[in-house]
């Protein structure tokens, strides 16, 4: 029985700078740097969750999922936050870059997208009134 999202990997160009941007900007907590045969494998995550976000070094697919074609965009990492107009202030002033001035409200709660340094895109999402299930 699966009982975990275990790992999702996010391809950068500099690992030391994706690391500062996701713990120094984002917030999330370093897990693992461990360095081998195959390189430097280095991982964050939120706080208190078990799913851990893999920085691997991927220079010519950083910002692009797997076989994309170039000009196309990935899909975003969704974060969660229980107050996102609190913590949009916040990383705002951490020096990230969001897409429009202010998160904005939608059918399922509040919403706005940053880039990280290799331009992979993150969703930045406060639920509203559905439940887990239902979105």
């Amino acid at each position: 029985m699966l009982t975990n999202i275990m790992y999702v990997t996010l391809y950068v160009t500099d690992q030391e700078r994706a690391l500062r941007f996701y713990t120094e900007q984002l917030g999330l907590e370093k897990r693992v740097d461990h360095s081998g045969a195959e390189g430097r494998f280095l991982t964050v995550g939120v706080p208190g969750s078990a799913t851990e976000i893999v920085l691997w070094p991927h220079a010519a697919s950083a910002g692009q999922p797997a076989g994309a074609q170039a000009g196309t965009a990935p899909g975003p990492l969704f974060l969660e936050s229980d107050d996102l107009r609190a913590d949009f202030k916040v990383l705002r002033d951490r020096g990230v870059t969001f897409d429009q001035a202010e998160p904005d409200d939608y059918g399922f709660g509040i919403r706005i997208e940053a880039v990280d340094p290799d331009g992979n895109r993150i969703s930045l999402r406060q639920r509203g009134g559905a439940s887990r299930g239902d979105g």
